[in-house]
């Protein structure tokens, strides 16, 4: 695969079948597979309003480092008061924000979040906890980006997001 020497041998205990792939197979198979991820990620980063600005090789830089999850019904993505780390774009699905005002209040419903939103922004551009709890309504699926990714791939868009906090 890597143009080098064997770094080890395999041998068989017991008789078998083994199938093999060249490499240059191999390589396009691997290659197959992440276009295939990077125009879907593409398709869901189209969907996110914020980023229509970013040039088509940001993108695909961005969709390079997304990290997809997928969550059911009434679980928590991130809790309130939490350190956060990751920025979230909802590929699938429907989210609300719930904040506390104060221990001793009730739970609020304070935003509700669909397919091309994002969230987590916040905690990222000021460096601070959660400012609300994020939890599916119907099962989703996400993609997000950890803090380092986003600094560097859209820190020239801080101020546009801190605009729309």
């Amino acid at each position: 695969m890597y143009n080098a020497p064997r770094a080890a041998s395999i041998k068989s205990k017991d008789d078998g079948k083994v199938f093999g792939l060249d490499r240059t197979t191999f390589n396009n198979i691997v290659q197959e597979a992440a276009s295939k991820k990077r125009k879907y990620y593409s398709q869901i980063l189209s969907k996110v309003e914020i980023l229509a600005e970013v040039d088509p090789y940001e993108k695909e830089q961005l969709c390079d480092t997304l990290k997809e999850e997928e969550f059911s019904a009434g679980s928590y993505l991130v809790k309130q008061g939490d350190q956060g780390d990751r920025f979230y774009i909802i590929a699938e699905g429907k989210l609300i924000a719930e904040k506390k005002e104060n221990p001793s209040a009730p739970v609020k419903k304070v935003f509700e979040y669909k397919e091309g939103d994002y969230f987590g922004e916040i905690a990222l551009v000021k460096n601070t906890v959660r400012q609300a709890s994020i939890k599916a309504e119907t099962d989703c699926r996400v993609v997000s980006i950890d803090r380092d990714a986003f600094k560097r791939l859209l820190g020239p868009m801080e101020d546009i997001l801190s605009r729309n906090m």
